[in-house]
């Protein structure tokens, strides 16, 4: 079968391929995905793998801030990541991540990533790495602690260098889950 990766920011993506992005993600998460699950992977870049069937695979990575040490820092921020089912296991979650990462590693200061527990090993044999510091954000009501993110948020260095875990990661806010 024949796949073809495509990277487009969402600016560039047809009302179409927006559809199919959106429905891919309802299917692979099992309706688990949200119109804010939704929101959080657009405004930025995607990856989209299609096949002669139709769009086998996406993911995004968006701008977020999260400060580290007094500084603050653009994190590229991947989400919306899944593959059709019918194609799991054939190595296109693998070309999606390398696309975004490529885009992380040359445009942000930090990658992050909020993982499942099946999703995990699928980043960490890519290099991502488990955060083992705390996790703040900055609410409407001031910085609150995100205790339940810190096992699940994986970290890729990029411009900026590997983070400090003594030291904590207070991220932007945005409604829906926060990370």
């Amino acid at each position: 079968m024949t796949t073809r990766l495509r990277t487009a920011h969402t600016a560039d993506l047809d009302p179409a391929e927006l559809r199919a992005a959106r429905a891919l993600l309802h299917d692979a998460f099992d309706g688990d995905f949200s119109d804010e699950d939704w929101e959080h992977g657009l405004g930025g870049m995607h990856a989209l793998v299609h096949d002669d069937t139709g769009l086998a695979a996406h993911g995004s990575v968006v701008m977020r801030r999260a400060r580290h040490r007094g500084r603050w820092l653009r994190v590229g921020y991947v989400e919306a990541v899944a593959v059709r089912p019918d194609a799991r296991r054939t190595g296109l979650g693998g070309r999606v991540m390398g696309a975004l990462e490529r885009i992380v590693d040359r445009a942000y200061d930090l990658g992050a990533l909020s993982a499942s527990e099946d999703g995990a090993p699928l980043y960490t044999a890519r290099g991502w790495q488990l955060w083992t510091g705390r996790i703040h954000a900055l609410s409407p009501d001031g910085i609150v602690r995100l205790p339940d993110e810190e096992d699940t948020t994986y970290l890729r260095p990029a411009l900026a260098g590997p983070p400090d875990p003594a030291h904590e990661l207070l991220f932007d806010w945005r409604d829906g889950d926060v990370m």
